[in-house]
């Protein structure tokens, strides 16, 4: 009679653990239990509020009018005399120049809100690309209250849904201002990207 060799020890107990496994030490960790609980509040308030508590500029519209009136007081007031634009919906009204580079500040759109987190979700099949929300030092996105979601799965469950096979090579989620800390743990931000990011709510498309 032949001896098992060590690797037939191993595969046999392989197999009998399949035929009858052994229990889970601690089963409830694998349910599929929600780990944040639903939203209790109307989600542009979520959002709202975790927004401006990582330095973010909220700015809620009623409509598209009221949208574009805050807008253009704003870039008067701020005196941003280069404003780069690379969306259609918005181009004629806001753009004055086509130099990134050199601009004040930068519109976007976004794919969707992360009410929970304050995210503002982006991805490289927008108009405006996988650079505008980041070479200008002031970043203004306008949403609209239809792309709010709750939590990230959420906004990424819906990006596949959208796109299906033909997903963006690049998907941001981008919190507030960009920030970093030194050694000494000084935070500092407007290092790696804009120094401000204001974000439009449009209640009402038209």
């Amino acid at each position: 009679m032949a001896i098992p060799t060590a690797r037939e020890n191993i595969l046999d107990k392989i197999r009998q653990a399949l035929v009858q496994p052994v229990p889970l030490p601690f089963p409830l960790s694998e349910q599929a239990a929600e780990i944040y609980q639903p939203a209790a509040e109307e989600l542009d308030i979520i959002f709202a509020e975790a927004f401006i508590k990582l330095q973010g500029k909220f700015i809620f519209c009623s409509d598209e009018i009221d949208m574009r009136s805050q807008l253009e007081q704003l870039i008067k007031a701020k005196e941003w005399m280069k404003v780069y634009c690379d969306e259609d919906k918005w181009n004629d009204q806001f753009s004055n120049t086509i130099n990134l580079e050199s601009s004040d500040a930068a519109i976007t759109g976004c794919e969707y809100l992360v009410a929970r987190t304050g995210t503002i979700v982006m991805s490289g099949a927008q108009q405006s690309g996988r650079t505008v929300s980041v070479y200008a030092p002031i970043h203004i996105c306008i949403a609209y209250s239809h792309q709010l979601v709750y939590d990230i799965k959420d906004a990424l469950l819906f990006l596949k849904e959208k796109y299906a096979e033909n997903i963006p090579s690049l998907i941001t989620f981008a919190s507030g201002p960009s920030r970093t800390a030194d050694i000494e743990k000084t935070l500092v931000t407007g290092v790696h990207g804009p120094k401000e990011v204001y974000l439009f709510l449009v209640d009402k498309e038209s």
